[in-house]
């Protein structure tokens, strides 16, 4: 059967209104999604299977499974040598390129990971495969020059983002080749680190596709010695360009200005030159945050602004900070007002809209006080410093239902400090969606409750070809359990209930728990419901689950799909 037909027959059975919106109950869902595992095959993409509106997307990233990617003993980071940062103590690289034992490779060199291919799978929202697109790459026969790759255990990696008028999809990656080490940390070549270890440079690059699957690739110098996570593409009301977040720096204290720049909350403006020829300037950052605005002591410049998820919502851009030992994990909003949060923590103004330029700042007083502070802490969420908070929130994405319903995802702590690993992620509290309630009065958000039924957190599963017992190197079983959740969305159905669409986070004995393979999970919730009693029959169900050697990352609505999931 050509690939073409097939999707028309899918297309039919589950484009139809009755089964997008989600008329039936959540059981029904979970029936269909294990049907969907007859779906063995993996559907190419090309100009006859386009992505349906309506749709979700799930970005997945697959290891080149070679011994020969790393040698034993090899020292690592790549060219260390000719960094003032140097070469790891120990002997070399303690395994080959095997998965998954290559991770252990983590505990000789703090930068280890490897570049591997990107794909975005198309699905129902019932789980149900519908094609799968390659993102072109150097081991695609016929790619071409334009390129893009992630870190293969970069769990913070590939969010997915659609367009502020819904015709493309949006992330960020890396301009390099497959099997490429260290790349996460490298340096972009315009904001060169010398105390960085790792003694080699890449460009990141946004990455933008249409409904037809047509991609163009943006280059840019920010997140030098780190990774981009997220990008959105503002291309309403005569505006044309991407609102990205992710880190910067791998190297000492105090870091170049190039990478301070290119810290946390970045303007890019798109280009539709190859990549060959296109040369990224000095990064524009558009947003910036210091414990300073909270009356703290100032932390290590850049370091506060380690953002990971971001959404847009009524003209506002959100953040979050789920990572680090500076800043505060929290949600953010960008103020474009100047009026929000004297004291770094407050509200949206009702007039506010979207940045259009870079953030104005003092060349002469980057390295002492860095950037202006114009991100605000989302009042009634977190506000102490990780250094001194008693209890810390990890969010990751995040979704409005309205404007007074935020669901955020917590990804957990990621503790795999000891063999009590297991028990200590089951019994996190914050860990799993997390349902936030706005007072207008209040002028505040309240956590109403945490959905965690069905996540089974701290409960070891079966990956197919998995090592079986403990890793040698951690004396931790390699078996990985959900720990929390970290990409999302979201849809509002019309029988007043919410379908959220989630991504997890895990913790194992692995070397590196971002290259442990995890799932996409679906739940339910009752829009109105601000109780944990009435969330209490709610809970999460499995709609895919990763193979050996793969990882999933983003999940989105297709390019063409209108507000809401609805098109």
């Amino acid at each position: 059967m050509q690939t073409a037909a097939l999707l028309c027959r899918l297309s039919s059975a589950f484009s139809s209104r009755s089964v997008l919106k989600a008329r039936t109950p959540l059981v029904a869902l979970t029936l269909v999604a294990a049907s969907a595992s007859a779906f063995a095959q993996q559907f190419s993409f090309d100009a006859a299977s386009p992505f349906f509106p309506g749709l979700l997307v799930v970005s997945r990233s697959v290891y080149d499974n070679l011994s020969s990617n790393v040698q034993v003993g090899q020292v690592l980071p790549p060219n260390c040598a000719s960094t003032t940062g140097g070469c790891s103590a120990a002997s070399g690289a303690v395994s080959d390129g095997t998965y998954p034992y290559i991770w252990n490779n983590a505990g000789y060199d703090g930068s280890f990971g490897i570049t591997s291919r990107i794909f975005l799978d198309q699905i129902t929202p019932s789980g149900v495969p519908v094609s799968t697109l390659e993102v072109p790459n150097s081991l695609q026969r016929g790619a071409g020059p334009n390129q893009l790759v992630t870190s293969f255990s970069s769990k913070s990696e590939l969010g997915l983002h659609l367009s502020t008028d819904g015709k493309y999809l949006t992330f960020i990656g890396y301009v390099a080749p497959v099997n490429t080490l260290d790349v996460s940390n490298s340096n972009t070549p315009g904001a060169v680190d010398p105390t960085n270890p790792v003694g080699e440079s890449f460009y990141r690059a946004v990455a933008r596709v249409d409904r037809e699957g047509h991609f163009h690739f943006t280059e840019t110098n920010a997140y030098s010695g780190n990774n981009g996570r997220s990008a959105i593409l503002n291309n309403s009301n005569g505006q044309n360009l991407f609102y990205t977040a992710g880190n910067a720096g791998n190297g000492s204290n105090p870091q170049p200005n190039g990478v301070i720049l290119g810290a946390g909350a970045q303007l890019i403006d798109p280009t539709r030159q190859p990549e060959a020829q296109q040369d990224p300037g000095t990064p524009t950052p558009v947003g910036s945050f210091s414990v300073t605005e909270l009356g703290d002591k100032a932390d290590k410049i850049g370091k506060d602004d380690n953002l990971r998820g971001m959404t847009i919502y009524n003209n506002v851009i959100y953040y979050t900070k789920g990572s680090g030992s500076n800043g505060v994990n929290t949600v953010y909003f960008l103020d474009t007002t100047g009026k929000a949060c004297p004291s770094g923590v407050g509200v949206p103004a009702a007039n506010a809209k979207l940045p259009t330029a870079p953030l104005a700042y003092n060349a002469a007083t980057l390295q002492s006080t860095g950037l202006p502070s114009n991100l605000c802490i989302l009042a009634g969420f977190p506000s102490t410093p990780v250094k001194t908070a008693t209890t810390i929130s990890y969010p990751f994405g995040l979704w409005f239902a309205n404007a007074t319903t935020l669901y955020v995802a917590d990804e957990g702590d990621g503790y795999t400090g000891g063999a009590d690993l297991f028990t200590h992620a089951a019994a996190q509290t914050g860990a799993g969606l997390q349902k936030w309630i706005y007072s207008a009065s209040a002028q505040k958000w309240t956590l109403a409750y945490t959905l965690q039924a069905g996540l089974n957190l701290g409960t070891e599963y079966t990956v197919p070809g998995y090592p079986t017992g403990s890793n040698p190197a951690t004396s931790l079983p390699w078996a990985p359990a959900t720990d929390g959740l970290r990409g999302l969305t979201g849809r509002v159905e019309n029988d007043g209930t919410v379908t959220i669409w989630a991504i997890t986070s895990t913790v194992s004995g692995n070397g590196d728990t971002g290259a442990d393979p995890n799932k996409l999970v679906v739940a339910r919730d009752l829009l109105k419901n601000t109780s944990a009693a009435g969330a209490a029959s709610e809970k999460f169900v499995t709609l895919r689950s990763a193979g050996f050697g793969e990882v999933l990352r983003g999940v989105s609505f297709t390019p063409g799909t209108g507000a809401n999931g609805w098109f």
